[in-house]
């Protein structure tokens, strides 16, 4: 098929307002501008657009600019050989990426038939009518059949990412990767080595951030591709752990655990959401904490990469200290190279070793003393957030449906007095207001500067969160307790 010529779909397309003032404003532009790839598709879906991909002629990257100055968002030119520009916009509905491209060859159809699948090789002539739909390639009967199909025979085969690509929108979508397709998909297991670490990240991210990421990794672990992003999971694979099965299952139950979690508490969260009673007992006891917890989680790093997949990834990594002799840190000193790997940044590669440093404490914790959380939550800060749900995750993945009540229960309960510390009674437990600074502390004991005036300030802190040090007094008679103690020694 080659047919270009715009029709109604089979159902109608659906475009937010922003993309309706855009068709008004560039409706008399010289030059044709279309809508490509998955913004169609997410469009006749009736999905929400975050991403547009706009297609020209020329002036891929001046048009990029016009459209930020117009809708007062940011300009960047992400590719001056290809003439990409892109422009970052806050609309009503949130903040849309808007990339502008020169075509991929010569003319409208030499360009979707460049794409990966038909679902999105399709276009709307953005000058034009909207509600029509052009679709040279048959992505509107792939998408109507629950279909991925490549474009050409050599889709896939011309850059292995885009098998990768398949295997998140298989799940994201909740399609079937048709026999030839498939076939070249599994052929690009070998050769994803050859695409540069940057772009493997990038699509991984994405892979992590569907709203089922356990089945996705689940199809990339059964297709060869898992083991080559993340080789150190493969001794996991058929390795006891308790009652499961192996070790890669009860992972993967740990992800599917943390990822309904963070749905459960998301505002996209349904009455489905929560519905099992270790989730539900979870939620209603988070609830105070909700908003600051989705605050935490909608964290950005560089480059838009969302906190989640710091989570996810966590939990995909966590099972990897209980196979090393050094246990957890061994554990986390691995994930951090593989951050490296990833090419991840220093923020995240310091929060994901953090988190699997920590997330055992909380499952460890008896009394949940004061101490025990004024120190948790001094040596961790918001990586603690993380690190107590990777636990709550852990503890739910490895029970299964074997979960126990009574002993849940308690579980909440340890977490929520963990939160309740962080959010609510910060300058109580977590990081008093100093009653004393050091100066103060050696002129009045009459010291020299040294290692044990950090101790002093330590110990000082400590009593604070504890109640035991509540004025300067208390203060100076803890001091001398310790260095009277430190004496006799």
């Amino acid at each position: 098929m080659s047919d270009l010529t715009p029709r109604e779909p089979y159902r109608p397309l659906i475009w937010p307002d922003a993309v309706l003032d855009l068709a008004d404003w560039l409706s008399d532009s010289a030059l044709p501008v279309y809508i490509v790839g998955g913004a169609v598709r997410d469009a006749l879906l009736g999905k929400p657009l975050k991403d547009l991909d706009l297609a020209v002629e020329s002036g891929g990257i001046a048009l990029a600019r016009r459209i930020a100055n117009h809708l007062r968002g940011d300009f960047f030119a992400l590719d001056s050989e290809r003439d990409v520009g892109r422009a970052l916009v806050e609309t009503a509905d949130g903040r849309l990426t808007i990339d502008v491209a020169r075509f991929r060859g010569d003319g409208l159809l030499a360009d979707l038939s460049d794409r990966d699948f038909t679902i999105n090789a399709m276009a709307v002539d953005l000058r034009s009518d909207l509600s029509l739909l052009i679709d040279p390639l048959g992505g509107e009967r792939d998408l109507q059949d629950k279909r991925i199909r490549r474009c050409a025979s050599s889709a896939v085969a011309s850059d292995p990412i885009r098998a990768l690509r398949a295997v998140r929108q298989s799940v994201q979508l909740g399609m079937k990767i048709d026999a030839e397709t498939l076939l070249d998909v599994r052929a690009a297991k070998d050769r994803l080595g050859e695409s540069s670490q940057e772009r493997v990240r990038d699509e991984f991210v994405r892979l992590m951030t569907v709203p089922k990421p356990s089945s996705a990794l689940r199809v990339a672990d059964t297709l060869g591709f898992l083991s080559e992003i993340i080789p150190e999971i493969v001794p996991l694979h058929g390795l006891p752990q308790g009652k499961i099965e192996d070790s890669w299952q009860h992972t993967l139950m740990v992800v599917e655990a943390l990822s309904n979690l963070i749905q459960a508490i998301s505002p996209a969260r349904s009455d489905n959401t929560a519905a099992s009673f270790g989730l539900g007992m979870l939620v209603m006891q988070l609830s105070p904490f909700r908003a600051r917890l989705n605050a935490h989680i909608d964290t950005r790093w560089p480059n838009e990469r969302p906190h989640q997949t710091i989570l996810i990834l966590a939990a995909l990594l966590h099972d990897i200290g209980k196979i090393q002799p050094g246990g957890e840190a061994a554990g986390a000193k691995i994930a951090g190279e593989r951050a490296d790997s990833l090419h991840l940044s220093n923020g995240e590669k310091q929060r994901l070793v953090a988190i699997l440093r920590n997330y055992m404490r909380p499952l460890l914790m008896v009394n949940a003393t004061a101490l025990e959380i004024h120190r948790f939550w001094w040596q961790t800060g918001a990586a603690g957030i993380d690190a107590c749900l990777l636990a709550t995750a852990e503890y739910l993945g490895a029970a299964g449906s074997e979960l126990n009540q009574a002993e849940w229960l308690i579980m909440v309960e340890r977490i929520r007095i963990l939160f309740e510390a962080y959010f609510e009674r910060y300058h109580e437990i977590v990081e008093p207001t100093p009653l004393l600074d050091g100066n103060q502390l050696m002129q009045a004991l009459q010291l020299n500067p040294g290692p044990i005036i950090g101790q002093l300030i330590e110990r000082i802190r400590e009593a604070q969160a504890t109640g035991e040090a509540r004025t300067v007094e208390d203060a100076l008679q803890i001091a001398r307790a310790h260095l009277d103690g430190n004496h006799r020694k």
